[in-house]
This record gives structure tokens, C-alpha cells and sequence, in this order.
């Protein structure tokens, strides 16, 4: 039987605080992580915003020193694979042209997650990108805030509550009465309130309250969760701290926070032009994929690479004789809010890494056709689930030395030989007695 899924670390209890012995190994552009397949570079996209240019450029980076692939991560950044021992210089050369280096010293700590849907056609929103820019202006020029781990993440929202969800270290949302911001220091309750233009100093600062209050508790905490509860951050302190610096802050101490589902695929808007958001399988693309996306972006307005491994063009074309969204379509990117692949993810597998049991990427595509069902589904090749969603709702597939066994909601599933029927079920959060009639035809279904 396989044992309930594991909680992320971020979900520990205080009562049982997180103490590390090692610093943060997070790779990053600078930082090459040794891979199965190679070395591997994350490059950080501030809110996830690319220039088609920028754009073109990474595509070129993971032709000349990579695989030829670029990989989206969770926190909205891009991945290069495959890279070569002693390329190093060649792609940090490349990247810091296309403007994605402005800091060598911080490229790691700017992790910063962003509303990716334009905002249009909703008073009240702010257009958030400028509160990012300059958030990760002052990260740069910041030479405290080198000391946080690759992990530590910020949030800026525009209201709708989509990236706030995301268990963020400091989040700021927007839309609040009078223009103004709030601020939340990890999972509390309540926020700061502040002006709208002091909202990108008041995370910086914040930040800051973190590393202070790291360093008291001596524990190397890497996540405002994995503070002990004697060194808990205090939205009262945070506000004093904010009151010292000249920002003048509110404390509110129950916050209605609000919730929006991630992007579907397919366009948003009802004109010629609207956001336009594609889904690539399992967050990866080829260069030339990554190109095809880059033509059907409107040149002004890039791209935004989602926290959720998908990317939106804003102002993208959306109707003939415009054939953007069907060329993406025809590269093998999904374009409909019914696309199979819909949340399903999957860790790197075989060949890229060493602990993996299977293939999972190509055991996901084999099934993916006939395998749907509401709930989400990832792939994990050995028990460490890297990748995996947050919570339990969602459906375990895990590779063993016997084969794939299910979980659901954290509980385990019977051993089925058909793998597409039996999850099917699983989507559907059943055990397998009661799967939908159309999901029988299974007979070539993935073995271990």
C-alpha cells in the first residue's frame, strides 16, 4: 500500500520548527545545478515578464548551450537543460545582453510572482507591472536582501486574488478602498495597509523583517512558514518597521482575501485583441515551440510566463485573418479550455534525473487522452514528488519498482493493471468502480 501523500515543507507546524544545517542550493543562472542530463540553469522572470526580444533570445540560449528545450517553473520562471560543463560564461554573456542580469549578485532572490491577465476592462485593478519593476529595482540594489534563499517568493496581485494563493513569503494586493495596498507577511490572517505607491518599499522592507527575524531564531529558515512561533513576524512590528522608514501603514487584522482559479487555456476578451493563454505540455517547449510563441505575441506587450506553467500574450490577435492561435495549435501547444493536458504536471523523470524511476513525461502523454477527469493529476518518479500541487486535492501518480500506484485526496488506491482507466477513476475521485463509460478504451495503457 502507499503510505498518504506528504504535505509541502511550507505546511509544517510551528510546533515542530524547521531547522536546516545547510544553505539554500537553489540553482540559478549563475549557479549551474548537475543534472542527469546535464547542467541546468533557471533563469528568474520578475513577474514573469519577457520582451519578445528577451523571448528570443532565451530560445537562442537553449539552442546554443542546451537541449533545444525551455522548461516553466512554478514560480514563473524558465529553465534551460542539457547545458555543458564550462558554458557558464557563454550563457551568462547572453543572458545579461538580453537584459534578464541585472544584478549577478541578487539573480537568485528575485522571485517575484505576478497577476499574468491584463487587467482591462476591470476598475479597480491596478496594472501591476509597474509595482514589479520597481520591487525588483529595489531588490537589486538592495545588498541585504542577498541573503535569502532561491525560495523565498513575493507575491503581487492586482486584487483578484489568483497569485495571493500561491503560499507566497509577502504578498501585495491591490484593488483596496482608496487606491491603497495591503501587505501580508506569509500566511497571516491580517495585512498593512499602504499608499499604492508605497507598496513595492513596504515588501522590500518586509523582506528585510524576515531576515532579521531568521537571523534571531538562528534556525536558517528559508520561508516565512519555517519561523519558529517565538520569532513569528507580527503585522504590528511590521507596521512600526514600515512607520520608522516614512511609509505610512494601517493595520488590518482580518483580511477578506480573495480567491481567483488560475487561467484557462484559450483567449480572454471579446474583440479583435484580448490575453491570449497557451498551455504547453507539462510546462515544456522546444525552441522552435518557444519561437511559434514568440511570432503570435503582440511585439508591444511580450509575454508573461504564469506561475502555473502556461504563458499569456496580452494583445495577442485572436480572429481572422489572424492565425496565431491556430498555428499554436498546430505546434502542439494547447490553445482550448478543454485541452487533456489541463492540470496535469509532472516532475523531470527519466532521463534528466537520476532518482527517477520512469519516463513519467512520456507515461503522462501516452495516457493523457484517456485519462481526464476534474480533479488534478501529477506524475512523480520517485517518492521526493518534486513538482507536486499544493494540499491533497489532487490525484498522486507515483513511479515505484513495481509500477505506478495511485493516491487520492492522500489516500491510497487499490492496484489496477489498467493504468488510464484507473486513473480516470481517480480524477473522477472514485476507486475505480464507477468510471466513465467513454475512458474503457484502455487496452494499450502504460506498464511498469
Amino acid at each position: 500500500m502507499l503510505a498518504a501523500m506528504p504535505q509541502p515543507p511550507a505546511a509544517a507546524s510551528r510546533d515542530e520548527p524547521v531547522i536546516r544545517e545547510r544553505g539554500d542550493a537553489c540553482p540559478g543562472a549563475l549557479r549551474l545545478h548537475a543534472a542527469d542530463d546535464g547542467f541546468l540553469a533557471r533563469v528568474r522572470i520578475p513577474g514573469g515578464v519577457l520582451t519578445a526580444g528577451q523571448a528570443a533570445l532565451l530560445a537562442l540560449a537553449a539552442d546554443r548551450f542546451g537541449d533545444g528545450h525551455l522548461e516553466l517553473t512554478s514560480r514563473g520562471n524558465v529553465q534551460l537543460r542539457g547545458l555543458a560543463e564550462g558554458c557558464g560564461g557563454g550563457l551568462a554573456e547572453l543572458l545579461d545582453a538580453a537584459g534578464l542580469l541585472p544584478a549577478p549578485s541578487h539573480e537568485r532572490v528575485r522571485n517575484i510572482v505576478a497577476t499574468p491577465m491584463p487587467g482591462d476592462g476591470h476598475p479597480g485593478r491596478p496594472d501591476v507591472l509597474p509595482w514589479v519593476a520597481e520591487l525588483d529595482r529595489l531588490l537589486c540594489a538592495n545588498a541585504r536582501v542577498t541573503a535569502l534563499s532561491g525560495r523565498f517568493l513575493f507575491a503581487v496581485d492586482d486584487g483578484r486574488g489568483d497569485v495571493a494563493a500561491l503560499e507566497p513569503d509577502v504578498t501585495v494586493l491591490g484593488g483596496g478602498p482608496r487606491g491603497r495596498a495591503l501587505v501580508r507577511l506569509g500566511p497571516a490572517a491580517g495585512a498593512v495597509s499602504v499608499a499604492a505607491q508605497d507598496a513595492p518599499r513596504a515588501a522590500l522592507l518586509a523582506a528585510e523583517y524576515f531576515l532579521d527575524a531568521a537571523d534571531a531564531a538562528g534556525t536558517r529558515a528559508w520561508r516565512v512558514r519555517e519561523l519558529p512561533s517565538e520569532h513569528a513576524l507580527d503585522d504590528a512590528e511590521f507596521a512600526a518597521r514600515l512607520a520608522a522608514a516614512g511609509i505610512g501603514a494601517e493595520r488590518v487584522r482580518d483580511v477578506a482575501w480573495p480567491y481567483s482559479p488560475p487561467p484557462r487555456p484559450g483567449p480572454a476578451g471579446t474583440g479583435p485583441r484580448g490575453a491570449l493563454c497557451v498551455l504547453p505540455p507539462l510546462g515544456r517547449l522546444s525552441s522552435e515551440q518557444w519561437r511559434v510563441l514568440v511570432q503570435a505575441a503582440d511585439p508591444d506587450r511580450g509575454l508573461r510566463i504564469t506561475p502555473w506553467r502556461s504563458i499569456v500574450l496580452p494583445g495577442a490577435p485572436l480572429r481572422p485573418p489572424a492565425a496565431g492561435p491556430a498555428r499554436l495549435e498546430g505546434a502542439g501547444l494547447a490553445v482550448s479550455p478543454d485541452s487533456p493536458w489541463r492540470s496535469v504536471t509532472a516532475c523531470t523523470g527519466q532521463p534528466g534525473c537520476a532518482k527517477s524511476l520512469a519516463d513519467v513525461r512520456a507515461d503522462a502523454e501516452a495516457v493523457v487522452q484517456r485519462a481526464r477527469g476534474p480533479l488534478p493529476v501529477h506524475w512523480s518518479g520517485c517518492e521526493r514528488r518534486c513538482g507536486h500541487p499544493r494540499g491533497t486535492q489532487w490525484v498522486d501518480v507515483l513511479a515505484t519498482h513495481d509500477g505506478y500506484r495511485l493516491s487520492v485526496h492522500g489516500q491510497a488506491l487499490p492496484h489496477r493493471p489498467d493504468l488510464a482507466a484507473a486513473l480516470t477513476a481517480a480524477r473522477h475521485g472514485t476507486s475505480g468502480s464507477e468510471v466513465p463509460a467513454d475512458s474503457a478504451d484502455s487496452a494499450d495503457a502504460v506498464k511498469k
